[in-house]
């Protein structure tokens, strides 16, 4: 059995750079509303015009990054990253609107660091192992930062200053992504430099809708979580900071889980099950009144959020060897998570902390059922040895790859499919003193075009 190949650490630190705006952001929408003398629904906004910058830098990225080099777009979007968070950290509250306009170029940054990590990781022998990983950094990271910020003071600079930092940590790994060195799939190499058109058009296109709308709904009460501790569960904020980092901790410890899991329950399972399980701790920690229930809800909600997003990820990766479908559903999500602090906002202005709570809820429940099915209809593509497509090839696949067939045998993953050329067998002459008296029919084999086998009998002569 051959060896993982590795999942190269610039990769994961540029993941881990691009990612990191997201999962700071209930800290960020809480501090610029206090610092700027925001409302709720305004510092939502603030945070919203953030992430859309970045799920703009994805839409608009998707199919270049290769052409245009991955090092080179990294480093770009680490520099706009180091340039607008930088100078978010430096302007006074007294220039709010200088402080959410370099926000949201620092949110452009993030979102083309985000676009090449996408488009790198969908070239991995194994996406999902490659997400796993990324998903573990960011995670570490943001928890250590939920402990630290509390302590440097409030204002709005702190979590700015942390995430230009951050930018200027990982440009030396940015420097080193190529795409002949990001680990690509076998056989992957002819498809990357050529124009092909995007696979699976209604498949992809129904995940990446649905993706929107399930960030949409993890943000909008991520994005407020922060004044659900404050103002309902009556908390600190070192005591919230301290109850997202041992959440963010829980989520170190469902990605592990995750990348120990690996396919052996496929995807259908882990994003069907995650996503109802995610679906009731938003309902318990939006009705949460206190210590144990605010803390029991986010804790479970975050140790499940990234197990289920890094099958995702790599059910997006599996769609295109080349990335596309991967950066695509990506910048889906950051455009959910983008709506997720203003729909957040506007429902609890609403309805309650609660009742919000019970909308994204059932609005969960219901994304459950289409992200199911795409998972069941893309099953064996990433998670058996070859991409193919015939009747029975998946299950021949699985069973060439148990039984030690050599190496070369079985098509390597993500290899495009051999082309099956068509023979015809026309039946022999014969005599009929020759022919088999006890046979009532000669079956003969011939396969069309479609490579599905068609069996026709020759009558015998005589």
């Amino acid at each position: 059995m051959s060896r993982r190949a590795p999942v190269a650490w610039p990769l994961v630190t540029v993941f881990t750079a691009g990612y990191l705006a997201a999962y700071l952001l209930p800290t960020t929408v809480a501090r610029l509303g206090a610092s700027l003398g925001l409302t709720a629904a305004q510092a939502g906004l603030a945070g919203s015009s953030l992430l859309l910058a970045s799920a703009t830098a994805g839409f608009t990225l998707a199919s270049r990054v290769d052409r245009l080099g991955p090092h080179r777009v990294a480093r770009a979007g680490l520099l706009l990253m180091l340039v607008g968070y930088g100078t978010a950290a430096a302007t006074p509250a007294a220039y709010g609107a200088l402080v959410i306009a370099a926000a949201t170029l620092g949110g452009l940054g993030s979102g083309t660091a985000t676009t090449v990590a996408a488009a790198q990781i969908a070239a991995q022998r194994d996406p999902h192992r490659a997400s796993t990983l990324g998903l573990l950094s960011v995670s570490a990271v943001a928890g250590a930062l939920y402990l630290t910020l509390p302590h440097l003071g409030g204002g709005h600079r702190a979590p700015f200053l942390a995430l230009a930092v951050t930018a200027v940590l990982a440009q030396a790994a940015a420097g080193r992504l190529r795409p002949e060195a990001a680990g690509s799939r076998d056989g992957a190499g002819d498809v990357r430099t050529t124009r092909t058109p995007l696979p699976y058009l209604r498949t992809g296109t129904v995940l990446a809708g649905t993706v929107a709308l399930w960030s949409m709904a993890q943000n909008s009460l991520w994005g407020v979580s922060s004044r659900i501790g404050l103002d309902q569960a009556g908390l600190s904020e070192v005591t919230v900071g301290a109850v997202f980092a041992v959440a963010l901790g829980a989520g170190l410890l469902g990605v592990l889980g995750a990348g120990l899991l690996g396919s052996r329950l496929g995807r259908a399972l882990p994003i069907g099950a995650g996503t109802a399980v995610i679906a009731g701790c938003i309902a318990l920690a939006a009705s949460a009144d206190d210590l144990a229930a605010f803390a029991t809800g986010e804790v479970l909600w975050n140790a499940m959020y990234p197990v289920v997003l890094s099958y995702l990820l790599g059910l997006a990766a599996s769609l295109d060897p080349r990335g596309r479908w991967a950066v695509l559903v990506g910048s889906c999500s950051s455009l959910g998570v983008a709506c997720g602090p203003v729909v957040g906002s506007t429902l609890a202005a609403r309805a309650g902390y609660p009742g919000m709570g019970m909308v994204l809820c059932a609005l969960l429940l219901l994304l459950a059922v289409p992200l199911t099915a795409v998972a069941l209809h893309t099953a064996g593509r990433p998670l058996l040895p070859g991409a193919v497509r015939r009747k029975g090839g998946a299950p021949a696949a699985a069973l060439a790859a148990a039984t030690g067939v050599p190496s070369g045998a079985v098509p390597a993953l993500g290899a495009p499919e051999q082309p099956v050329a068509p023979i015809t067998v026309a039946p022999l002459a014969a005599e009929a003193d020759d022919l088999v008296t006890t046979a009532a029919y000669v079956p003969v084999e011939a396969y069309d075009g479609d490579s599905s086998a068609e069996r026709r009998y020759a009558a015998p002569v005589g």
